[in-house]
């Protein structure tokens, strides 16, 4: 199968959508790799060419009249099976890595039998019976993000550990930090027969196949795995466009992108509010999907997700409860500021004063709003239909704050959310991959340079 892809390589996540030669969407990746923006591109595109292959199986269970299984069940099962052979893979690489610098650090420590050893083999023990566990509940969970399990468990089982073990638990925490970033650049790619064969077969016990059914399947599998994914053209967008290993008339401009990629999931679009992790971006369209003007804070991060990401850390919360819990609020507190450098400092004193959290936090949301609803206006305002895009969009507090505000400022309008709004601009990125394919990198390039103007 030929495909084209997109990637849109962002501050904090990296995503990456295959299309097929009709334009169908065919798999999506994410990652949240910091090592650098080389890797991070390289696992979005390998998490969205596995994720094509995992829908073509199901395109494969779909062709079958009757199955003793539930398809359902059976993909799930699966792709959840699958993500933990991979993720057993990473530990398994990452603990050789934190094993090499413990002994490190024992040996400059002058004790060659230090408890610090026994202390990582034991920590990745306990990793692995929290992962068997946390795939096997198949419940969608904060992250699945290697990175973030890993630490989050590693962390928690090393502070447990250093009591027990009367270690410093900063010592334990300063092997992780060395060893995490070499397991984070490597894309585990080459076991990926063996790891899908480990999962299938994990599924099928699970799910107590028949022989025949088992056979039917397992050549299934074996078929998609072995069919070629051929990247006809790779187009690049996103805060980190232009370190991207593409050549230059295979990036194009986050703010086309968008654009696109939001008249793509809903056709009606013409206003799209873009905010993600270091930028918001407030753009108008045609029916066709061009931008016909456009505004971008792209001077700071104040009111983005990285805004967010920091008011999380000041309350000791995760990223995924704060709109929770700015929905528990009675009433909206007057931020002055959502300036990055002054935020904890105001927190803090409206924490002191006695003013509750939750209404704190609703009224952070309405501020960060508030400066979208600016760019919005310097744009063009808001027209019919309406496209809200970039992660903050699964923020139901800030949903909520928006959907207030446009109707306050403009009346009813559609507001349209897709469930993979984050993908927005990386579906953009691939309907252009798409259209060079067709139509000869030049024109394209060409086109992109007349409407963007100063997008770019």
């Amino acid at each position: 199968m030929k495909v084209a892809v997109g990637i849109d390589l962002g501050s904090t996540t990296t995503k990456a959508v295959v299309l097929d030669e009709e334009g169908h969407i065919r798999g999506r990746g994410i990652t949240n790799s910091r090592s650098n923006y080389d890797v991070a591109c390289e696992v979005a595109r390998t998490e969205a060419l596995l994720d094509a292959r995992f829908n073509l199986f199901a395109d494969r269970l779909d062709a079958h009249a009757r199955l003793s299984v539930s398809k359902e069940n059976l993909l799930g099962a699966l792709r959840s099976n699958f993500r933990l052979e991979q993720h057993l893979l990473q530990l398994k690489g990452l603990e050789e890595a934190c094993c090499m610098n413990a002994d490190r650090l024992a040996e400059r420590m002058g004790d060659a039998s230090s408890r610090l050893c026994e202390a990582v083999e034991r920590i990745f023990i306990g990793m692995r019976e929290r992962a068997h566990n946390h795939f096997a509940s198949r419940s969608r969970a904060e992250t699945d993000f290697f990175r973030d399990m890993a630490g989050s468990n590693y962390m928690s089982l090393a502070q447990w550990l250093a009591k027990q073990l009367d270690l410093e638990f900063e010592q334990l925490l300063g092997i992780y930090d060395k060893s995490i970033l070499s397991v984070e650049n490597h894309v585990p790619t080459t076991f990926l027969h063996d790891l899908i064969e480990h999962a299938l077969q994990r599924t099928l016990q699970q799910e107590r196949a028949a022989d025949p059914v088992r056979r039917m399947l397992q050549r299934d599998v074996r078929a998609v795995v072995d069919s070629p994914l051929t990247e006809v053209v790779t187009v690049g967008t996103g805060y980190g466009r232009a370190r991207l290993p593409f050549p230059k008339e295979h990036i194009r401009s986050e703010i086309l992108c968008h654009g696109l990629g939001a008249h793509a999931t809903f056709a009606e679009t013409r206003t799209v509010l873009d905010i993600g992790g270091q930028d918001t971006k407030a753009i108008q369209g045609d029916e066709h999907g061009i931008v016909t003007s456009f505004q971008m804070n792209d001077r700071c991060a104040a009111g983005c997700g990285r805004y967010l990401g920091y008011i999380a850390d000041e309350m000791n919360l995760g990223l995924h409860e704060l709109g929770p819990l700015a929905m528990e609020a009675k009433r909206a507190i007057k931020i002055n500021s959502t300036c990055t450098v002054f935020a904890g400092a105001e927190l803090r004193d409206r924490l002191a004063t006695g003013q509750r959290r939750e209404d704190i936090l609703l009224g952070l949301h309405r501020a960060i709003i508030l400066r979208a609803m600016s760019l919005l206006a310097r744009s063009g305002g808001v027209h019919d239909e309406f496209t809200f895009t970039g992660g903050v969009a699964k923020n139901e507090a800030a949903v909520h704050a928006l959907r207030e505000l446009v109707e306050e400022n403009y009346g009813e309008r559609k507001i349209n959310i897709s469930s993979d709004s984050i993908y927005t601009g990386a579906l953009g990125a691939a309907i252009f991959a798409l259209r060079s394919s067709r139509e000869g990198d030049g024109a394209e390039a060409g086109a992109e340079a007349a409407l963007a103007g100063g997008a770019a």
